[in-house]
């Protein structure tokens, strides 16, 4: 806590000083010398606005304290052996008074100053600082038996309250403007990195579930043998059976735990939607990256016939993902990819196309199968080749098909086809 209090008061005294460094660029609109219009008020509001954890009728009685002491001591130096200390402390102590008022006014709106409209938050300001004026030239007139109002001074306060006001809500609102988009960059960053998480992520919670499938067929068969060995008389044989039926049974319940929390990241009922187009746009700016890794200048270009809202985008994300990934990598050294998205009829039509090599006529009943695959690193061992197999299984679990259309020295293109009502979030 002391820590806190430290940092509030040497911000405190930084405003206090800032303001009363400004205050002397000013000008002098009325009789005499003891009332200003400087820049220490617009840098006093502007520090306010961006400082709103500090207390403000703190600040400002910091601030008015240190504009007289600031204004006293320069006038010291100035004016030398003419210097009288009673007469700078009420020359000053007016202008002191008006940051009091001020900080006090605006203190009532603290807390809501940055949700209100820029045009309103103007006009309080400039009433706050019409008032805090008006106290000043009140207070000097009582002590250096003046009048209170000047000829056209109504009219000078007026126009220099509202000016400055909005001037400084209008750099405050600049500030905000690129604060916000600072932030909202990095927002983007995140949820990029956590969508394209979510899309790997997917794919092996999709290959978890098969294999789940495949364990349970073994624990079946398993005790169906411990079954027949028992019947055969040959109880050494059975009851070693038993203990792997019982051990495959114990990897099947871990197995169902991991894949009931993995399942929970991709609920329906609390995942947020996207739209069609903001999911073909993170495919788009992914794969620029990774082409720029691999250091190949691919052109994209996306065509978007249809657009609509989806909870289905982490398999979407998956899917388009390694498809343009694989015609990214099917690329030479430039080339362009092209992806579409249009409906036909009941259907939703995915398009990835791109103007590598091609696949030839024998290889493209092998494409979708698993352990395909072309790509071997520089010591010629093969990459895992589940890709398109895995592409496939996924969008047959969607009850949708994939199709290929390619041949060497032409455009290669495949086409993913789902339901739209499949896909497409109830509007």
């Amino acid at each position: 806590m002391s820590i806190y209090l430290k940092k509030d008061g040497m911000q405190m005294l930084l405003v206090a000083l800032l303001t009363a460094i400004a205050g002397e660029f000013k000008i002098m609109p009325f009789s005499g010398e003891v009332f200003r219009i400087g820049l220490g008020s617009s840098a006093f509001l502007l520090c306010l606005l961006l400082l709103k954890h500090l207390p403000y009728v703190l600040t400002g009685i910091v601030t008015g304290i240190s504009v007289i002491l600031f204004r006293t001591c320069e006038d010291a130096v100035v004016l030398g052996g003419k210097f009288e200390s009673n007469h700078a402390l009420q020359v000053h102590f007016s202008a002191a008074l008006y940051y009091v008022v001020f900080a006090a006014i605006l203190s009532f709106m603290k807390y809501t100053l940055h949700r209100v409209h820029p045009l309103i938050l103007g006009t309080f300001i400039s009433v706050a600082d019409l008032l805090s004026n008006e106290s000043e030239l009140l207070v000097r007139s009582l002590i250096f038996h003046l009048p209170f109002m000047y000829p056209g001074q109504w009219l000078v306060i007026v126009v220099t309250a509202v000016v400055r006001s909005f001037f400084v809500v209008g750099i405050y609102s600049s500030i905000s403007i690129s604060q916000m988009r600072e932030l909202h960059a990095e927002q983007q960053k995140h949820l990029e990195h956590l969508l394209s998480t979510n899309s790997g992520l997917y794919g092996e919670v999709f290959y978890l579930r098969k294999s789940m499938n495949t364990i349970e067929q073994i624990t079946a068969k398993s005790h169906d043998l411990y079954g027949k060995a028992g019947k055969a008389g040959d109880r050494e044989v059975a009851r070693s059976i038993l203990e792997i039926t019982q051990q495959i049974h114990e990897v099947k319940k871990d197995s169902q735990r991991i894949l009931a929390g993995l399942l929970k990241l991709f609920d329906k009922e609390t995942a947020p939607d996207m739209r069609l187009s903001e999911v073909l746009e993170f495919v788009v700016r992914s794969n620029k990256k990774y082409s720029g890794m691999l250091g190949k200048k691919i052109q994209f270009h996306m065509q978007l016939q249809t657009d609509y809202g989806t909870l289905q985008h982490i398999p979407l994300l998956t899917v388009l993902n390694n498809l343009v990934a694989n015609a990214v990598e099917a690329v030479e050294e430039q080339g362009a990819i092209r992806i579409e998205a249009h409906e036909r009829e009941d259907m939703t039509i995915l398009i990835v196309a791109d103007n590598g090599d091609g696949i030839a006529e024998q290889e493209k009943a092998l494409v979708f199968e698993p352990g395909y695959t072309t790509k071997y690193n520089i010591e010629g061992i093969a990459a895992t080749g589940i890709g398109l197999s895995h592409v496939r299984d996924i969008v047959e679990s969607f009850g949708g098909r994939i199709s290929l259309e390619s041949s060497p020295g032409k455009e290669t293109i495949f086409a993913v086809e789902l339901r739209t009502d499949v896909i497409r979030k109830g509007e």
